[in-house]
């Protein structure tokens, strides 16, 4: 792992029966980025990020991930300290992963988790600087006025602002964002994107987000992997990726559904 990189991936393999999801990936990932993982469906982005954070393991062998100058895992194997990464990685999931029954504000207060008694937290008795950690929070994403609404009951987009808060009180350090836009309406979807981008920009925290949309990844990100077949094709600058590699990613395709203003 370099000194620049918070987070690295060496040689990083997932099988799901005779099916591989991960093919030796290898990723190196420094302080202050904002990266899109691209590909089409099933090319390994979400197994990767799940990898990544210690939710998923990787196959026996060579494969390491290290986060923070710490092993997550290796040959296989979850490392027994991987708390002390995951503390700071704060994990945005397609479906919001949000408790329905509860507040908006509870959800949030449950990053808090880490760092606090876990008795006060189990019945809700946030100490005062939860409480203040998550008002501004929830104000930070736009959403504070639902503090008090179940979150069952809000937007889908509302409850993506709420996560991205739950990151924030949680203190982390690296956001991972699986797929964090594909369920909500295109306004929702740059809301969040733009959220994204501000704490990327304005707070200096790293942001690995998996996109289905192409086009969001070009607008938001400065550095694009591309996965196909479980396999890295692409790893550079946004910039640099022309119409001819994305058809060559995602099939011939491709070209039907291409946006106005792409890459020529």
């Amino acid at each position: 792992m370099s000194d620049a990189a918070v987070l690295s991936v060496r040689n990083a393999s997932k099988s799901f029966g005779s099916r591989r999801a991960l093919d030796s990936v290898s990723l190196n990932v420094s302080k202050g980025e904002m990266i899109a993982l691209i590909g089409p469906s099933g090319s390994g982005k979400s197994t990767l990020l799940r990898s990544i954070s210690g939710l998923q393991t990787i196959d026996n062998g060579p494969g390491r991930i290290d986060a923070f100058g710490g092993v997550v895992q290796s040959d296989g194997k979850i490392n027994s300290k991987v708390r002390d990464a995951r503390i700071r990685i704060g994990f945005i999931f397609q479906q919001f992963n949000l408790v329905g029954r509860l507040s908006l504000f509870s959800n949030v207060a449950l990053g808090s988790l880490g760092r606090i008694n876990k008795t006060r937290g189990l019945f809700g008795l946030w100490p005062a600087e939860t409480k203040a950690a998550v008002m501004a929070a929830l104000a930070r994403v736009g959403v504070a006025d639902y503090a008090a609404q179940r979150a069952n009951t809000l937007s889908g987009g509302q409850q993506q602002r709420g996560a991205i808060a739950r990151a924030l009180v949680q203190r982390a350090k690296i956001i991972l964002a699986d797929e964090p836009v594909a369920s909500l309406d295109p306004v929702s979807a740059r809301r969040v994107m733009d959220i994204l981008r501000d704490l990327n920009k304005d707070d200096g925290l790293t942001v690995v987000v998996t996109l289905h949309q192409v086009d969001y990844a070009l607008r938001y990100c400065d550095r694009v992997v591309a996965l196909k077949a479980g396999k890295v094709v692409y790893d550079g600058p946004a910039s640099g990726l022309e119409r001819k590699q994305l058809i060559d990613i995602y099939g011939p395709e491709f070209e039907d559904v291409f946006w106005e203003g792409a890459p020529k």
